[in-house]
């Protein structure tokens, strides 16, 4: 499919439009996204055809100081996950000092178990098991 002969004019009033502020096609994001949607044309006509205006655009972003929308959203979410991993060493700290308690409570389980186990095994000499009374069918 080839190109609209216009369409690398279209592309550039698309970037004066969305970089003064007033969009008409997008929702005015600094993004290619919104640049090609702007311009009427598909995302891959900048991101395989005209590399240049791309790059333009960026650049054209770039010195006018502003944060593309993508690239604010990504250091939100940065933001959002170095919390995240934050927490979640302080609860892996958490986890890890109860380990040492958890073992020796493991360990006395064990040694009680094991203390009942011969207790059964070896009942006391002063206990004696009563016997069952059998029952003579003949009395």
């Amino acid at each position: 499919m080839t190109p609209a002969l216009d369409e690398r004019d279209r592309i550039r009033d698309a970037m004066d439009r969305i970089l003064s502020g007033t969009p008409q096609a997008s929702n005015g994001a600094l993004t290619i996204v919104a640049l090609a949607q702007e311009a009427g044309v598909p995302r891959n006509a900048l991101t395989q055809r005209h590399l240049d205006l791309k790059n333009e655009f960026y650049e054209r972003v770039k010195e006018r100081g502003a944060t593309p929308d993508a690239e604010a959203r990504l250091r939100q979410k940065i933001v959002k996950l170095k919390e995240t991993i934050t927490n979640k060493n302080k609860e892996l700290d958490r986890l890890r000092a109860d380990v040492p308690a958890l073992v020796r409570v493991v360990n006395q389980l064990t040694l009680e178990n094991q203390e009942l186990r011969e207790l059964l095994a070896n009942p006391h000499p002063n206990v004696i098991p009563i016997q069952r009374r059998q029952f003579r069918s003949d009395e």
